[in-house]
């Protein structure tokens, strides 16, 4: 259960569908008419995401999430494309349907350092989340747990601070060793499809409203790390 402050934190809202490849299709090529794609994207308007969850023995973040619990957190390694020497240690929490993020630089030292079972350099730091990711390792048993991997399509709209993501191929690998490697091979997490992901602060614009309607979907909730965790 995440301890974060409401007071002192931003929080957003977040819909998510899954769709299926026939929707994505039309809708990807609808919202290329109406947004900007994330300026971060390939030539191609998409990117790669490479993420490491942790999780207790227990299993406390995954049994959260499936039992919707109102405050919950999750705590995740990230790089980007195939450049796995620019990391991020993220914080990524939901209180009461919002959710919110906290990040902090992570070098491929630091990381290699806390796969291979080393965590003291956390207490060290001088970082606030490194040292409350330590308190979690050492209180709660917090380990390094599943790969998620997806080809991401993110489009953005200013007014409303909006952000719409199309997560495809979905992948997972159990072999926590291999995160620094972006040549792996990843089991596929389910099938073909995509995870749509609309993100916003206090209102939703009318225009992205009308733009992500998918006929007959529902926002539901859709958890790529707890998809890629039925493979354990």
């Amino acid at each position: 259960m995440t301890t974060e402050p409401q007071k002192a934190i931003s929080l957003r809202h977040e819909l998510k569908h899954q769709i299926n490849l026939r929707e994505d299709l039309v809708l990807s090529q609808r919202l290329k008419k109406l947004f900007s794609h994330d300026k971060n994207a390939g030539p191609d308007g998409t990117y790669r995401v490479t993420s490491l969850y942790f999780d207790t023995p227990y299993d406390s973040a995954l049994r959260e999430k499936i039992d919707g619990v109102n405050r919950r957190e999750k705590f995740r390694l990230r790089y980007y494309g195939a450049d796995a020497s620019f990391i991020r240690l993220e914080k990524k929490y939901k209180i009461n349907g919002l959710c919110g993020k906290r990040s902090a630089r992570m070098t491929q030292e630091q990381v290699k350092m806390l796969l291979s079972g080393s965590s003291a350099f956390l207490l060290d730091s001088g970082e606030p989340l490194f040292i409350e990711l330590y308190s979690k390792i050492k209180g709660k048993g917090l380990r390094p747990r599943t790969i998620v991997r997806y080809d991401r399509e993110a489009f953005l709209y200013a007014l409303g601070n909006v952000r719409i993501t199309l997560d495809r191929d979905i992948r997972t690998g159990l072999g926590n060793v291999e995160f620094l490697n972006p040549e792996i091979f990843y089991l596929r997490a389910m099938e073909p499809g995509t995870v749509l992901e609309v993100k916003y602060d206090a209102f939703l614009p009318e225009v992205v409203r009308m733009a992500v309607q998918v006929p007959g979907r529902q926002a539901a909730a859709c958890s790529k790390y707890a998809l890629c965790r039925r493979f354990d």
